[in-house]
């Protein structure tokens, strides 16, 4: 049978309904409200990416496929920064927004022109599901080595002085807890491709077969696709963590972790009676 099998508005109903069953299982355990919100804004958005591609593909338009493209960049970095709700010392933010723009940018016009070899480059069915893969990706390793990276920092900090105190620079003292989130960021990247084929089938070479497409060609585009995000997660973490750890320090080499007190502590009054 060639050809996809088309889902009708009921059936997809239908499928809330299993959704409806972790509502049910989970009604005890205080995440129901949490799972709501994500539910719906699944949905919204889901439904209104699918309206825009539509026109995108009937209509391509270059200033409008990089204006979707850059708004899911600017999302990512707003969800990184509210996934890891750890104080960020002055420049790292912007170390952040970087290496997501190099690091995404560079591997998806790469993928685009070399791999591909799409015409015109930023022909909205290849650029913007590619591009959102990359860029999603991208998010998850960023937000897992800002997190280790920030917690290691913190909470080696003392270490870390003792070493500068001895005569050690900034790269002797800090940059294995570089090389360590940059390692905890992309370990759920290698996993997923150590356990692809085997354990699971991915999504993009499920929805080709699914589609009509020849499964040798299916796992050409996996293949592909995956090397692709492997390279963007990989590019992307590699800057954060390598220029990130150095945010940590001032110009005189001194260690500045941001405290995690929203205010500062008051000094405790003293009692001191006249005898």
């Amino acid at each position: 049978m060639n050809g996809i099998i088309e889902i009708e508005v009921i059936r997809l109903f239908a499928a809330y309904l299993l959704a409806l069953g972790v509502l049910f299982l989970a009604r005890k355990t205080g995440a129901v409200s949490e799972i709501l919100v994500s539910l719906l804004r699944m949905s919204i958005q889901l439904v209104l990416v699918g309206f825009l591609l539509e026109h995108l593909l009937e209509r391509p338009n270059l200033v409008l496929t990089l204006l979707v493209f850059l708004a899911m960049e600017a999302f990512a970095v707003h969800n990184i920064f509210r996934r890891v709700p750890l104080p960020t010392p002055p420049g790292l933010k912007r170390v952040i927004i970087a290496s997501m723009v190099i690091g995404t940018v560079g591997s998806v016009g790469f993928f685009l022109v070399v791999i591909v070899g799409v015409e015109p480059w930023y022909a909205p069915r290849y650029f913007i599901p590619l591009g959102g893969m990359l860029i999603g990706n991208s998010m998850t390793g960023i937000s897992l080595g800002f997190e280790r990276l920030a917690v290691g920092i913190r909470d080696n900090s003392t270490k870390i002085e003792g070493a500068l105190m001895l005569g050690a620079s900034v790269r002797d003292a800090a940059h294995d807890y570089a090389v360590s989130a940059f390692r905890a960021a992309i370990m759920p990247t290698v996993n997923a491709m150590m356990g692809m084929g085997v354990v699971f089938l991915p999504g993009m070479m499920t929805g080709q077969i699914l589609s009509g497409s020849s499964p040798v060609t299916a796992i050409r585009y996996q293949i592909a696709i995956m090397l692709g995000i492997f390279a963007a997660v990989a590019l992307t973490v590699y800057l954060m963590t390598e220029f990130g750890y150095r945010c940590y320090f001032n110009h005189a080499a001194q260690l500045q972790v941001p405290s995690t007190e929203s205010t500062p502590r008051k000094a405790p009054k003293l009692d001191v009676k006249r005898k």
